[in-house]
């Protein structure tokens, strides 16, 4: 059987747009001679579509739109991801759809059975569940066809989530191949762990497993294909290429091919120019600006902002006060050169003089501190927000996720914008991928690279003046942050408990800080935002 995989990046709730990439896709892949054509999990509406489908018009305008896509199909089925009303007496609104389409009808309905409530995900609170699992007679072949979740088995998941085994008990009544039409989301090395995960299934159920995956970035969630086929042996038969549309047939009788593995830093690079690229372009926008610093933060962004949209649709700034360095200037002007985008230099220092003497009256008894610094940093954010309104273009934030866990930013400051791109890079991982942009040609100044960071607030600033060194608060975050380890457990791994006490403390109060921030694209398997839901006011220490 050759089954025809549409790889497609949809648009969330462009119901018409998505429809007619749709009925593109399948007639291409019907060309190349497919039996079946699959799409990614909700692809008529995009996933997630969240609480759009609570508005009154936006599942019967679905239903409208995939009736329009029905008329457009032939002899060749096709299975298409929608939401569909739940018409039982009791439950959630609505399903997890894939329609079956074939001559111009709709000749069956699937429905997700396992909807997952954890990490990012929240389906329970709109789908219902369905209760059977059932093969269906097609092209001759009998075949099961499982969205998303159900092909996960409890040995890839956090924990024992659930009772049911979709693909299991579809291998029992017996298939001769599976289909999962999925959005998958990003994050580092998932693409690696779900190739584990489908082989693993094929060998288990002992039939050809077709897999095929959204791409895109939608808001925070990246999504990155790499749709896939195996054999009843767990074979790679097929392989799509990451972060890009793709249209491929997979033949279950292929012969086996080699996986191929994509670098790491790689990785990390596409699903963050994609995610950028997809966020300007989805929200309406075509340019953005950016302050540089002369510091590695700001121009990594720069770097993956020209990737993701082309040099003349960047703007970089640098807002020199009288504590930045020339170095600092040099190396901004140095990088817009290298990067080929437009590049302005505003001074900050007669603003902030005019601002302390403002505010010189009611200041009279205290002395200079963390006010003035921050003073400097919101100057900057009201510049920066300014070019932005003026020009039309999106204000893109610079800060790293070491900075953001330990609050070591500045609200309505450095954090202005309307999106954080690096906000899930640990401080670590921004150096590491730095110099993989630099591994054939100085892109981003090697100075900026070597340079101690500072923010360069206040005379001879260093960030380590304030945070433990980078590589070692990056390794407790990841265990206090991503890994949800205790103080106690920290400290029992070897970890000095004065460091660990201080950087615990700051990402718990720095909680509030976070709830303004511009939502960051997620690329590690537990960014700050989406997925990540503690309380601010709380008082629980641990």
């Amino acid at each position: 059987m050759k089954i025809g995989i549409a790889q497609l990046n949809n648009i969330v709730g462009d119901l018409l747009g998505n429809a007619e990439a749709i009925v593109s896709a399948y007639n291409q892949l019907v060309a190349k001679g497919a039996d079946i054509v699959i799409t990614p999990e909700l692809s008529l509406t995009g996933y997630p579509p969240r609480d759009l489908v609570f508005k009154s018009t936006f599942v019967p305008r679905n239903l409208e739109a995939l009736d329009n896509i029905m008329a457009n199909v032939g002899s060749v089925p096709l299975m298409v991801g929608y939401v569909d009303f739940n018409t039982g007496d009791a439950g959630k609104p609505f399903e997890n759809a894939v329609a079956v389409l074939q001559g111009g009808k709709k000749i069956d309905k699937i429905i997700k059975c396992l909807l997952p409530t954890y990490d990012v995900f929240d389906e329970a609170r709109y789908f219902q569940p369905s209760k059977e699992v059932k093969p269906l007679m097609l092209s001759g072949l009998s075949v099961g066809v499982t969205i998303c979740e159900d092909v996960w088995s409890e040995d890839f998941l956090p924990s024992n989530l659930y009772v049911k085994d979709p693909a299991g008990s579809l291998a029992e009544k017996g298939i001769d191949v599976l289909l999962n039409l999925s959005a998958s989301p990003f994050h580092s090395e998932k693409p690696k762990e779900r190739h584990f995960m489908l082989s693993f299934l094929a060998r288990r159920i002992g039939v050809p497993v077709i897999y095929c995956n959204a791409i895109g970035g939608n808001d925070q969630l990246v999504f990155d294909g790499n749709s896939i086929g195996y054999s009843s042996e767990g074979e790679v038969i097929a392989q799509c290429p990451g972060f890009c549309e793709c249209l491929e047939i997979v033949d279950t009788e292929d012969e086996a091919k080699a996986y191929q593995v994509s670098d790491r830093l790689e990785e990390l690079y596409n699903a963050l120019v994609l995610g950028l690229r997809d966020y300007i372009h989805k929200c309406g926008f075509k340019k953005v600006v950016i302050g540089l610093s002369g510091g590695i933060d700001s121009a990594l962004t720069a770097a993956l902002a020209t990737g993701a949209l082309g040099a003349e649709n960047v703007l970089g700034v640098t807002m020199p006060s009288e504590f930045s360095s020339s170095g600092s200037v040099d190396d901004s002007e140095s990088l817009a050169k290298n990067l080929g985008i437009a590049f302005e230099k505003i001074s900050i220092e007669k603003s902030f003089e005019s601002l302390k003497n403002d505010l010189s009256s009611i200041f009279s008894e205290a002395e200079e501190d963390i006010t003035e610094e921050n003073m400097q940093a919101r100057l900057r954010g009201l510049l920066l927000m300014s070019i932005s309104n003026k020009k039309g273009c999106l204000l893109l934030t610079t800060g790293n996720k070491s900075e953001l866990a330990v609050g070591y930013c500045t609200i309505y400051g450095d954090m202005c914008g309307g999106l954080a791109v690096i906000s899930d890079l640990p401080k670590m991982t921004v150096y590491e991928l730095s110099r993989w942009i630099n591994r054939e040609d100085e892109v981003i100044p090697q100075n900026t690279i070597d340079k101690p960071p500072s923010a360069e607030l206040r005379p001879n600033q260093k960030d380590q003046d304030t945070l433990p060194e980078y590589e070692l608060l990056d390794q407790i975050l990841e265990m206090y942050v991503d890994d949800a380890l205790s103080v106690s457990d920290i400290i029992n791994k070897g970890y000095d408990k004065e460091t660990v006490d201080w950087i615990s403390r700051r990402v718990d109060l720095n909680e509030w800080k976070r709830g303004q921030a511009a939502p960051g694209l997620r690329v590690t398997s537990k960014a700050f935002g989406i997925g990540r839901r503690i309380p601010i006011a709380q008082n629980f220490r641990g």
